[in-house]
């Protein structure tokens, strides 16, 4: 009874005639960038935080929200037409995808896609709203002892599913916390590797570290690239898929729909990881093994699903203890603070027209997209037509106003530029940035509550073991680190990432 209160005063929030703009405004941006190549929901929301300013907060957080939902959505349509994945978490739909769309099945694909996103996005958002306020609860019992225990997890976690080497992951952790200690120190008030530069006393700007590593590197890495115009928009016949394609894709979508709302929200977890998940699982459970590769409707329908749900249950460690699990829950925790929202359980107390307001929302934007982009796949794929040196001079002139008018200075678009390149290099390098600003965001809340539970326990560094809530956490921690070393793990997580 309590759930439904809690709901009807969401979609009481949700339903105003602002929130439905910006709700709508997010996932129609959500989705052109997901079509577009490159630029996914991390550079997006980046680039998009400063014009979040103006705005009222419940508004903020529902647009951007939406951007990031219809930006798993949008890209599936770009990577079933045009073999170009729109987003990382795309890739895997694009191998068999495309496929069908070669055989003339464009038009089931692409509902394939829809179906299996809108349900997923539905079954998610009952799960985020039936498991929130009970963790709230849990979250209140936390202390600072339990809650830097629960940051290594996090930072563990985070590491453990990244994709790529597990050294490069660390190190650029390492570096996001590093980063983070830049500014002025907690307790004593004193200017710590500022350098005597007065614009990094306040520490580095969030917009700025956020915008360069991800907008500036990808513009320079999508500039490398070629573009690619074959496109099977006029095999776009019919959408309703036939009755063997519902008995095969129905259990696929609840597969990926359950690994997605799992995977979302486990630190490092997130879209791209719940996607190839779903596709490994699909390809080992399968009757039809055989046409994977080749246009096999699973490829599709378990993909799609998984990310589109692990996207919004990856809203339920951010909301109820404040720690972002993904590089984009971390964009959200600047948002927020930008809004003055300290993330965490006390949200749901102090403001939850916001809390159930935005969980509602993922409902209604789901709904909207599913109307929103069928009719528009001949819009989306004409944009790919625009040659991308003629886009990418107007992005770019959009960041530079974006963190300009942060704080008004020049700095911060040289820090952003200094930003892109060390993004490029790392892009170069084969690291990846999402576990570099993960770090940067946890590192000062890492730091802030280790000082506190020292300072409580009079320096007594046993607080973090004797504390049970505290030690299960590291005990977690530790067993992660144990399994992801063992032989076994280690060979499927890497072939979980082989991009086939």
């Amino acid at each position: 009874m309590e759930l439904l209160d809690n709901l009807s005063l969401g979609f009481a929030t949700a339903f105003t005639l602002q929130n439905l703009l910006y709700c709508f405004i997010g996932c129609l941006l959500g989705t052109m960038i997901g079509v577009l190549p490159g630029l996914g929901p991390i550079a997006t929301i980046a680039m998009l935080l400063p014009a979040t300013y103006a705005l009222p907060p419940i508004a903020a957080l529902i647009m951007l929200a939406g951007i990031y939902y219809g930006a798993q959505y949008g890209g599936s349509t770009t990577a079933i037409l045009v073999n170009i994945p729109g987003e990382s978490s795309s890739v895997v739909t694009a191998i068999d995808g495309y496929q069908m769309a070669r055989r003339g099945r464009a038009g089931v694909a692409l509902f394939t896609a829809g179906f299996g996103s809108f349900f997923a996005g539905c079954v998610a958002t009952l799960v985020l709203a039936a498991f929130a306020a009970p963790l709230a609860e849990v979250a209140f019992k936390f202390g600072p002892a339990e809650y830097f225990s629960l940051m290594v997890l996090g930072l563990i976690g985070a590491v453990v599913l990244a994709s790529g080497s597990l050294v490069k992951a660390i190190g650029m952790i390492v570096l996001g916390l590093l980063l983070g200690l830049i500014g002025t120190d907690v307790n004593s008030g004193t200017a710590r590797y500022s350098f005597d530069i007065p614009e990094l006393t306040d520490g580095i700007g969030f917009v700025a570290i956020a915008m360069g590593v991800f907008g500036f590197a990808e513009i320079m890495n999508n500039l490398e690239q070629k573009e690619k115009r074959e496109t099977f928009l006029d095999k776009v016949t019919s959408l309703w898929p036939g009755k063997e394609d519902f008995k095969r894709m129905i259990p696929s979508i609840l597969r990926g729909t359950s690994i997605g709302s799992i995977l979302g929200v486990l630190p490092g977890g997130g879209a791209a990881l719940a996607a190839f998940a779903a596709y490994s699982v699909e390809k080992k459970t399968s009757k039809h093994s055989a046409e994977f590769g080749k246009g096999a409707i699973e490829g599709v329908a378990g993909p799609e699903s998984a990310n589109n749900a692990a996207s919004q249950t990856s809203f339920i460690p951010l909301l109820t203890l404040g720690i972002p699990p993904n590089a984009v829950m971390a964009l959200m925790v600047g948002a927020m603070t930008i809004h003055n929202i300290q993330p965490g359980p006390q949200v749901m107390t102090s403001n939850p027209a916001l809390f159930w307001g935005l969980i509602a929302s993922m409902w209604i934007g789901n709904l909207m997209l599913i109307i929103l982009n069928l009719p528009l796949i001949g819009v989306w794929v004409k944009m790919l037509t625009i040659p991308y040196r003629h886009l990418y001079p107007a992005i770019l002139v959009f960041c530079c106003i974006g963190v300009y008018t942060v704080n008004n200075t020049n700095f911060d678009i040289f820090m952003t530029a200094a930003f892109g390149i060390a993004g490029y290099l790392f892009f170069k390098l084969g690291c990846e940035a999402p576990p570099l600003l993960l770090g940067f965001v946890l590192g000062p809340m890492m730091e802030e509550n280790f000082r506190r539970a020292m300072l409580l326990a009079r320096g007594d560094f046993t607080v973090f073991f004797t504390r049970p809530l505290s030690l299960g956490l590291l005990i977690a921690a530790a067993a992660l680190v144990v399994i992801v070393t063992l032989p076994a793990v280690k060979k499927t997580r890497e072939e979980a990432f082989v991009e086939e």
